[in-house]
């Protein structure tokens, strides 16, 4: 496996800068988690464009040039230890065309975000560099534990991530080591067929959504399936499934690990035999616990699940 570069651990003091790539976010929605920030040591380096609004079909962050601008400033800024994103939505598609990583590779720095972020870590992992896969500075509407947001500090101060898991009834046993890669299934499925995509070869994958009708979880898992993912991968992960189905419908609306969803994704995949893991706690979910995008993973699934990544 080719060696993944990581960025250096941070120390007290170091400036961590905060930028929306893509949704509009509101100063009263990262307060809580700029306070975080501060109460671990570390100084929050807001982006000029962070609560900028621009409508376009869409609430952004900002137009697609001021999105870019505040990125490629986060990612080559001399002093900036790592960057945190405010939230996801959508809007990351438009910035990779456009980013500008030349002094980033001299001097790597975490970048952390999950959902539409999804985007900027495959193209950071296309380029060599891992990612954070975790809680923004956003504290959603389902709440965000304290363990979410101090494992990801974990990572930035250089400690090796370990989680211990009870099973799931549709797990599959078996053991996998290999490179950790996706996220949001949503924009997994969306760069697939463009050089943005994830290399699934010998991959440990994961997924995880929010807000999808059931015809299109099962839409996405079959492009997959048609795009030869499932013939590649060593292991497989599923994390939250939230707010699936129709609202009116769907009488477990809301579920963090929905059900039927699960259920669907295990049937696509029965005829496969590579380690499963159902209801990992990473997602649009309260308990969103960090993963290492690139990071070098060993998963078994037995009667208890373990997941190791080692920086």
């Amino acid at each position: 496996m080719k060696k993944k570069i990581f960025p250096k651990s941070l120390t007290k003091g170091d400036k961590i800068a905060i930028i929306s790539p893509a949704g509009v976010v509101e100063p009263s929605q990262l307060e809580k988690g700029i306070q975080i920030i501060k109460d671990k040591g570390f100084e929050p380096v807001l982006g000029e464009h962070l609560y900028t609004k621009f409508s376009n079909g869409y609430n952004y962050a900002g137009t697609e040039e001021q999105r870019t601008k505040d990125i490629n400033w986060a990612l080559n800024h001399p002093e900036i230890s790592a960057i945190w994103a405010s939230r996801g939505g959508y809007g990351c598609q438009h910035l990779i065309e456009n980013l500008n990583i030349k002094e980033f590779a001299k001097n790597p720095k975490w970048y952390i975000g999950y959902s539409d972020n999804t985007v900027i870590q495959s193209y950071l992992l296309k380029k060599g560099f891992v990612s954070i896969h975790g809680q923004t500075v956003k504290t959603s509407s389902f709440g965000v534990t304290d363990e979410s947001y101090d494992l990801t500090f974990d990572i930035l101060n250089g400690k090796n991530l370990i989680y211990n898991l009870k099973a799931h009834p549709y797990n599959k046993n078996g053991t996998a080591e290999g490179e950790f890669i996706g996220g949001n299934l949503a924009l997994i499925y969306a760069l697939l067929g463009t050089k943005y995509s994830f290399d699934f070869k010998d991959k440990i994958l994961f997924i995880e959504d929010i807000g999808e009708n059931f015809y299109a979880l099962d839409r996405m898992i079959m492009s997959l399936e048609l795009a030869g993912v499932f013939k590649k991968i060593k292991g497989f992960i599923i994390g939250g499934m939230t707010n699936m189905g129709d609202e009116k419908d769907n009488k477990i609306y809301a579920e963090s690990f929905d059900g039927f969803a699960y259920q669907l994704i295990a049937e696509r995949i029965s005829k496969y035999s590579f380690p499963v893991v159902f209801g990992f706690p990473n997602g649009h979910i309260k308990d969103n616990r960090p993963l290492i995008i690139g990071g070098n993973a060993t998963l078994k699934v037995e009667k208890t699940i373990s997941l190791h990544f080692d920086l």
